[in-house]
């Protein structure tokens, strides 16, 4: 990648919405190379996809918790069972493997407090080999961003 390349992708991971030919004004090339930069970096696989974000509280998802998961087993046959379902729950936005006290934290997005606790005693609390899990509440969210920071 070059440094086209990088001003190309911070120019996407801050409106996807942007037409081929309003990045090319943008990066200083005509439509055709950049129609094929950004081609090349998806066959590459730096590019993933172009999600639309939502406003969270617009759509009623007002309580968010990162829930620290300890295994009772550690195997990697548990391990990866415990991934495979936890993946498919949709209320799951993010899991993460940790090393040091936890083996995974969960980031979850409900309604409010109640859907939380049908989610632990409905959801959570089928999934085997849970050895204990701890909740955080989310109080406020300071700082969210989806774009990484790439230096051009």
């Amino acid at each position: 990648m070059d440094s086209l390349d990088l001003k190309i992708l911070n120019i996407i991971q801050q409106d996807s919405t942007l037409s081929m030919k309003e990045i090319a004004a943008k990066v200083g090339l005509t439509y055709t190379p950049t129609y094929e930069r950004i081609k090349n970096l998806e066959e590459a696989g730096v590019i993933v996809g172009r999600p639309t974000l939502l406003n969270p509280s617009k759509i009623g998802i007002k309580l968010f918790v990162y829930c620290n998961i300890t295994l009772k087993e550690q195997s990697k046959k548990y391990l990866l069972e415990f991934e495979k379902m936890v993946s498919d729950i949709p209320e799951i936005m993010e899991v993460i493997s940790l090393s040091g006290n936890y083996d995974y934290m969960l980031k979850i997005a409900t309604k409010d407090i109640e859907s939380y606790n049908d989610f632990l005693m409905n959801k959570l609390a089928n999934i085997p080999n849970i050895g204990n899990y701890h909740s955080n509440i989310v109080m406020n969210i300071v700082k969210s961003k989806t774009d990484y920071y790439i230096a051009e």
